[in-house]
């Protein structure tokens, strides 16, 4: 099985994410969407599998600095606009594994999910 985990580098969410896989030998390759980008493809896939809302990080500080007219009427393609135009408002990480999405960090799905 091949796992991609997508991210940002520098990000703590991120950190923790990577240091479970490494502590569990669960072989990945990181995506850093800041510093590669990530395609329209990825992230209409990534939606229909787990929903746009879970996807858009409506909690960080780059959604939240939008003005309310970008904020207004959320729909799919604008969530994957915004998140095509600044990758940082896609929720961290974007994990896949095999055919499976996961989306945040949570240590007792990754152990369930690498069981």
């Amino acid at each position: 099985m091949t796992n991609t985990i997508y991210g940002i580098k520098n990000c703590d969410t991120m950190k923790k994410a990577r240091t479970w896989l490494d502590s569990h030998d669960v072989a990945y390759a990181f995506h850093d969407y800041k510093a590669s980008g990530i395609d329209k493809a990825h992230l209409q896939r990534w939606s229909k599998t787990v929903g746009w809302e879970t996807l858009l990080n409506r909690a960080g500080t780059t959604f939240r600095k939008l003005d309310d007219a970008a904020k207004a009427g959320l729909t799919e393609a604008k969530a994957i606009a915004l998140m095509l135009e600044q990758p940082s408002m896609i929720k961290r990480p974007v994990l896949e594994a095999g055919n499976k999405i996961l989306v945040g960090f949570k240590p007792e799905i990754y152990a369930k999910e690498f069981a």
